[in-house]
């Protein structure tokens, strides 16, 4: 290339062989001259951290000083690199390859420029070269140290020791401690290093080439992999970060994925000033269509975001570089600005026609100097490698997104899988040449500065494109298969830009887990599934084992760990109660890790993960459970303690503000999804499901069967331990639940008293001068509270009134008043008329009502006077001057569940409010035995795909997570008032195992793995969203005694 041919390289200054570099000319074409002129040195640092000198002239573009950095290197896949550099505002942009290097690096002597990569792809195996493997390797070592990449613990120590073998070869236990004590891959690395060297252990024999495969194996399944989060708001001012991958455009809430953008769906991505907008394609079903709006910061950081947004298109989704527009003869309007070099498919083609001289190279941070590429042998290395470490490296100890992310690993469906072929996506062809995929329409991405028009490029097929992403095409077909060669292997789909469960919402964010597109599964996966594991029924109920125990303990760390943590770093709690909480917790969490793991050993054997030949033995759950249940009894020292435990919390809670504030801040963290005293009772509520799923083994199993006998003694074991720990349990529910209204009321000092027990909770109508008033309701076993709730900080219920129980009669009073649902309370001292919103809710209020009557009649005390911060309101319903609360009090009842203030807001007393129904202390109880935990597929009303989520259901309400390893959830449903219905054949939902939740317009399927998992979710939703008339058995009960 003109002067700069002539001149020595900083590469071959420093010995290195001289390539053809990398061109996007077309065959017959010239290079263009480099202007002559003074030449500048650039400082360019190198993925390894080194630092080389390279000499352009002043007005030579940014692809000179690319290609002189990708020639030093001997990198023939450079395309996938971008040099990287702040501008005069600090704000790190990528060089452009079209403008001149000088116009854009100002001051080149204090600025470095670092090389890095740009575009990643979704599979590995597209890139030929080791070399470029390798550099990718060391971008993502970068990216750890950086915390750019995160994941959990598991994954990170994977990934570190997979760097560990590349840099210093196999395992020794002496080396590997001094190495990874001078060499700091993370910040407190300390903590992983058993970890790390634990995994390092297996890696004998694997080769820095291999290792380099396996590091990007592991890497590209993270969710954070290659993203670079630009901070943003959506139109409701909420804070979120926008990335760009292969796929589309990501939207992020912190480093969680909530929404995904694919580059199927965008019609055209344009900027106004500081707003960056998405315009998305229409329904196949209606012409509606939605330009969703973000603000940045400024509109230099919308317009880079713009045009990063604009390369990733270019380089994924097209088959040749754009042409340049053509100038206008007046005036222009929007940027000029376009992509320049290659796209993937270019680079794919070129690598794979060969001809360009493979060189060896030099790893500087390993021991290892590499000899061979993997290139010389793609399908016997990628047929070895990713299996070397399969076995531990997607598990259910790996990281989420190494299990569960659809993001980018479900559409690709890698042929892992097939141990008979195993090669790059490049080396085969798409059957179909020339065949256009996105229905021969392509998207523009372009600036619109003021009022651009739409421009539509008509000249993409898309028959071979390497790159993943949803399919626009036939809107019949709901479900799509990419195989790793890019092509499509089933149909094409349209997918809908709706985003999310209510099609009228125009944000993106109105809901934190909305439907991701690229979670979409196959008819293939699903045959696999079926095929590969068992599905009797006895196995589904160890599986319910499994899931359950792992929710459980996670709720056992939310004490053990993060509670525990957060209060060794407060002075707020007194030793002894420290002692008591923690040395009575720390056992259990020890005992049921053992647990969990012997659990999921046994299910690895049942389907045949592990020791597959082996048979028979290991189809049983019965043996493990009792071996755990006998040596749990030793452990209920421990249980027979939680009665002190959240006694003596609650009296230092009384009586230390400090205790009280940091108890309510440690709540309003994410990981306290539930009360925190409700942590506290999750072992007793252990036992009963333990009993519970005993119980439906031993009526599954025939006398006959080889596991119904150690099942069957199991359960004798559970159920004595049960027996004796009932009486307790009930007891502290009860203590547990008062203290908990207790939070949500104020205007009353002294609810928890010996002796008072919580019977039921709801919204009822209150009849006064005003009109008929939403008031919620408390009723105790001797006293019933009204209250509204107003305008302050901590949505707290006001207590307006009480009326004593002790000679309170009831009255039907519809024809009086004239209100449906309407009944008279007369009390001693005052008469209140209340209606309730339907027949079957102010049945379930009499009920209860008139059996606490009953028991304040027998009892021989009349109830306690109230202490009240403020005086009550007692007075008569025909006084006009009732219930003296403003009409923003009024107002605020009308408010949704969503514009809640952070605290106390999505408490079951919030729901009820809400959605105007009741509950009962009764279906507390229910809601404590039906708890559940397990994967599920779910899917909106409007949208095509099927999103896998870790569901847990405890509190009437299902928490989602992205899998069992978060520590906390991403959405919550609370499902009380709404229905549970079996989706009929009009909705068009043909698949087995799915069931509807509905609540006025909100509709959600959700579809199980099995008829038993099925019927289980029904059942224990079902105990949530319908309560029926029961007889109580509350006065049979002694009175609780604190």
């Amino acid at each position: 290339m003109g002067e700069t041919e002539q001149r020595p390289t900083a590469g071959s200054r420093l010995g290195a062989q001289e390539n053809a570099g990398i061109s996007t000319l077309e065959h017959g074409q010239k290079p263009p001259l480099i202007p002559p002129g003074k030449l500048i040195s650039i400082k360019i640092q190198m993925l390894d951290d080194t630092q080389e000198t390279f000499e352009v002239p002043q007005r030579a573009p940014g692809k000179v000083l690319h290609d002189a950095v990708c020639n030093h290197l001997n990198l023939v896949e450079g395309d996938y690199f971008g040099l990287e550099f702040p501008d005069h505002k600090k704000m790190m942009v990528w060089l452009d390859l079209l403008k001149p290097v000088m116009k854009q690096i100002r001051r080149p002597k204090h600025v470095v420029v670092k090389f890095v990569v740009k575009f990643f792809p979704p599979d590995h195996a597209q890139l030929q070269e080791e070399l470029t493997r390798y550099l990718f390797a060391l971008q993502v070592k970068q990216d750890l140290a950086q915390g750019r990449l995160t994941c959990n613990d598991t994954s990170t120590a994977l990934l570190i020791s997979h760097i560990v073998q590349s840099e210093i070869g196999d395992f020794d236990e002496t080396i590997d401690r001094e190495h990874l004590a001078k060499n700091k891959y993370i910040p407190q690395q300390e903590a992983l290093e058993d970890k790390i060297m634990e995994f390092h252990r297996n890696h004998m024999g694997q080769t820095p080439a291999e290792s380099d495969f396996q590091l990007l194996e592991i890497a590209r399944r993270l969710e954070m992999y290659g993203i670079r989060l630009h901070p943003a708001k959506d139109r409701e001012g909420t804070k979120i970060n926008l990335a760009v991958a292969n796929t589309g455009i990501l939207v992020f809430q912190g480093h969680t994925k909530i929404n995904a953008f694919n580059w199927a769906k965008v019609r055209k991505l344009s900027f106004k000033r500081k707003r960056f907008l998405i315009k998305l394609r229409p329904d196949v079903n209606s012409s509606f269509q939605d330009t969703l709006e973000f603000l940045m910061a400024s509109r230099d950081f919308c317009k880079s975001f713009w045009k990063i947004c604009v390369e990733h298109h270019a380089f994924f989704r097209l088959f040749e570089e754009p042409k340049p527009k053509p100038k206008p003869v007046l005036f222009s309007r929007g940027s000029s600005f376009r992509f320049s070099g290659r796209t993937q498919k270019q680079v794919l083609d070129y690598v794979k026609e060969g001809g360009h001289k493979k060189y060896s190279f030099s790893r500087k941070h390993s021991k290892i100097r590499s000899i061979r590429s993997l290139t010389a042998q793609p399908s016997e290395q990628h047929t070895e490698v990713p299996k070397q470490s399969s076995s531990f490296a997607y598990g259910d100890d790996s990281d989420a997104a190494a299990v569960q992310s659809c993001q980018q690993g479900k559409e690709l469906k890698a042929s892992m899988e097939d141990t008979g072929q195993h090669k790059s996506p490049s080396l085969k062809k798409s059957p179909k040449e020339g065949r256009k995929v996105d229905g021969a329409v392509v998207s523009a991405v372009e600036e619109e500065e003021e009022a651009a028009t739409d421009r539509m490029q008509q000249n993409r097929p898309q028959s071979q494109q390497p790159s993943t992403g949803s399919l626009t095409g036939s809107p019949h077909l709901s479900e799509l298969s990419i195989n790793s060669q890019g092509g499509p292997s089933v149909a094409n789909m349209s997918l809908s830009p709706n985003l999310s469960p209510d099609a009228k919402q125009s944000s993106p964010l109105i809901s934190p887990l909305l439907n991701d597109p690229s979670c979409i599964r196959t008819e293939e996966e699903e045959e696999v599934k079926k095929k590969r594991f068992p599905t009797e029924k006895a196995y589904f109920i160890a599986k319910e084992v499994a899931t359950t125990e792992r929710t459980y303990l996670k709720d056992l760390e939310v004490i053990t760990s993060w509670f525990q943590s957060a209060v060794s770093k407060e002075d707020c709690m007194p030793e002894t109660l420290k002692n008591l909480i923690f040395s009575n917790f720390e056992p259990l969490h020890k005992f049921h890790t053992g647990f969990l793991k012997e659990i999921e050993q046994r299910l690895a054997l049942w389907e045949g993960r592990s020791n597959a030949h082996i048979k028979g033995g290991h189809q049983r759950i019965g043996d493990v459970m009792l071996k755990n249940i006998q040596s749990m009894k030793q452990l209920t020292i421990h249980l027979w303690k939680h009665d002190e435990i959240l006694t003596e919390l609650e009296n230092g809670i009384k009586n230390s503000r400090k205790l009280e504030t940091f108890c309510r801040d440690f709540e309003l963290q994410k990981v306290c999804y539930l009360p925190l005293n409700t942590f506290l009772l999750r072992p007793l509520h252990r036992l009963m499901h333990y009993k519970q799923i005993m119980e439906r083994l031993c009526k599954h199993y025939p006398p006959n069967h080889t596991d119904f006998r150690d099942s069957r003694a199991a359960l004798a074991e559970i159920t004595e331990m049960v027996a004796q720990l009932h009486g307790n349990m009930i007891k502290m529910e009860n203590f547990q639940k008062l203290h908990e209204l207790k939070k949500d009321l104020i205007g009353i000092d002294n609810l928890v008293i010996p002796g008072r027990e919580f019977i039921r909770l709801g919204s009822l109508s209150k009849l006064s001068g005003k009109g008929l008033q939403q008031r919620m309701f408390f009723l105790f076993n001797d006293v019933l509270l009204y209250t509204s709730r107003g305008l302050t900080a901590s949505n707290q219920f006001k207590v307006h009134g009480h009326l004593p129980l002790y000679g309170m009669t009831i009255e039907d009073s519809e024809e009086e008043w004239g209100v449906p649902h309407c009944l008279t309370l007369r009390g001693q001292q005052q008469s209140i008329i209340v209606a309730a919103s339907t027949r079957a809710e102010m049945d379930k209020w009499i009920e209860d009502i008139q059996m606490a009557i009953d028991l304040a009649e027998k009892s021989s005390d009349p109830a306690p006077e109230l202490l009240a911060s403020s005086p009550p309101d007692n007075k008569s319903p025909d006084e006009t001057t009732v219930d003296q609360e403003s009409e923003d009090d009024l107002s605020a009842s009308r408010t949704s569940l969503e514009r809640q203030s952070p605290h106390r807001g999505n408490t079951t007393v919030h729901v009820c409010w809400h959605r105007n129904t009741s509950v009962s202390m009764i279906d507390f109880s229910i809601a404590v035995e039906n708890q559940l935990s397990g994967n599920l597929l779910r899917k909106f009303k409007n949208s095509n795909g099927w999103q896998k989520l870790w569901v847990v259901f405890t509190n009437f309400c299902m928490f989602f997570y992205k899998s069992h390893q978060d520590n906390h959830p991403l959405a919550s449903l609370p499902l009380l008032g709404y229905s549970l219905t079996i989706p009929s054949e009009s909705e068009n939902i043909h698949k087995d195992y799915v069931f509807k939740l509905h609540f006025k317009s909100h509709v959600y399927y959700f579809r199980a793995e099995s008829e038993y998992t099925f019927e289980r979710w029904m059942e224990v939703i079902r105990s949530a969203t319908s309560s029926a008339l029961r007889t109580r058995a509350l006065s049979h009960r002694e009175p609780h005694t604190y």
